[in-house]
């Protein structure tokens, strides 16, 4: 009897400590499972946390007062007096003090400003401000830009680009400058046009604009020759030997038609320096384009004949399209054609002069 009941306690035993065992290994796993899903959720919280943070951080930082980052890309400010007053006009605006952490490149060469344009991509900047050197060969860059989240501005220049990849756009109209310009012209009613044509850097947008018009009505009129058709590059010294080679060839010309004053600037000293009068009622018609201040009082004293105006100061249009797109709303334009119009010797004025010449 004692051995049975002996085999029946140790029978028990064994049971317990089975039991047991098993209790501790399913606590062991449950414990493990709590102790990963818990660490699972810190990390997750974690990451959730670290880009809230960044998040916050960057709105921190804007409601700090900080700094928004701008490329801006230009041609060269020594180009012409338009560009030097549309790049102070632009350095004016875009500093510490207006809330801009503004860094400029400059060049003539459309292969040179993609690269900056591209260096300002990898900078991380907020807004690249673009006036092109050529209307072509953006897309890629622009489409980086957008990839990257950098809002772009065309300014000055318009680009032959997709809409989409930019945000807006304040520019000239160049064609109606052109046409403005070639419509005056033809209201001298000269019973022949013989034209030295001076081009600004080929390929850009005031060139084509200004060269479409006059290109045009001389392949449509038989009375409208163009002499001598090359660019000075918005450059008075080369703009002055084009016009010495035409002097010197003995060509027959009566119009000076130069895509910017500086250049327009650089045919009259061809023309003064061999004897030959130009102006109001005299042998040669001078037209150029930009009103600098100089030039219009050119037209005053009746010297030139013509200027186109373009309009430089873009920079507090730019400035309104970046302060609609922080606050999170469209631009009302997409595209801001700025007001422009022509003056002719006979009627420009002194307050004309004040007003409206640059420099």
């Amino acid at each position: 009897m004692k051995k049975v009941i002996s085999a029946i306690m140790a029978s028990m035993f064994v049971f317990s400590l089975a039991a047991c065992s098993k209790s501790e290994e399913t606590t062991t796993k449950a414990t493990t499972a709590a102790t990963t899903a818990a660490t699972t959720a810190e990390a997750t919280t974690e990451a959730t946390t670290t880009e809230a943070s960044k998040e916050e951080s960057k709105e921190e930082t804007k409601a700090d007062g900080g700094l928004i980052k701008v490329g801006i890309i230009n041609n060269d400010p020594n180009e012409s007096g338009y560009r030097t007053a549309n790049d102070a006009d632009l350095k004016k605006m875009f500093c510490k003090e207006n809330g801009y952490d503004a860094s400029f490149a400059y060049s003539l060469k459309n292969d040179e400003q993609i690269q900056y344009a591209q260096t300002f991509i990898q900078n991380e900047v907020d807004y690249l401000l673009l006036s092109a050197a050529d209307v072509a060969g953006w897309d890629t860059v622009l489409q980086d830009a957008q990839a990257a989240g950098v809002k772009v501005i065309l300014f000055d220049r318009t680009i032959n680009a997709d809409p989409s990849l930019y945000e807006a756009s304040i520019v000239s109209d160049m064609n109606k400058e052109g046409q403005t310009a070639v419509d005056w012209l033809a209201s001298q009613n000269l019973s022949e046009y013989n034209v030295i044509h001076i081009q600004g850097v080929m390929g850009s947008a005031a060139q084509q604009g200004r060269s479409g018009a006059l290109d045009t009505k001389a392949a449509a009129e038989s009375n409208w020759t163009i002499v001598k058709q090359q660019t000075a590059e918005w450059n008075a010294e080369k703009a002055q030997q084009i016009v010495q080679s035409v002097i010197d060839s003995g060509a027959k010309f009566n119009v000076i038609y130069a895509e910017n004053d500086d250049m327009a600037k650089g045919a009259v000293a061809a023309l003064d320096a061999a004897g030959i009068s130009h102006g109001v009622g005299k042998d040669v018609i001078v037209m150029g384009f930009d009103c600098n201040k100089w030039a219009l009082e050119e037209l005053l004293a009746k010297n030139w004949n013509y200027d186109g105006q373009c309009n430089p100061f873009q920079a507090s249009y730019i400035d309104a399209i970046i302060k609609d797109l922080e606050a999170g709303k469209t631009p009302a334009e997409k595209t801001i054609i700025m007001e422009e119009k022509g003056f002719d010797a006979n009627t420009i004025t002194q307050d004309d002069v004040n007003t409206y010449g640059i420099g």
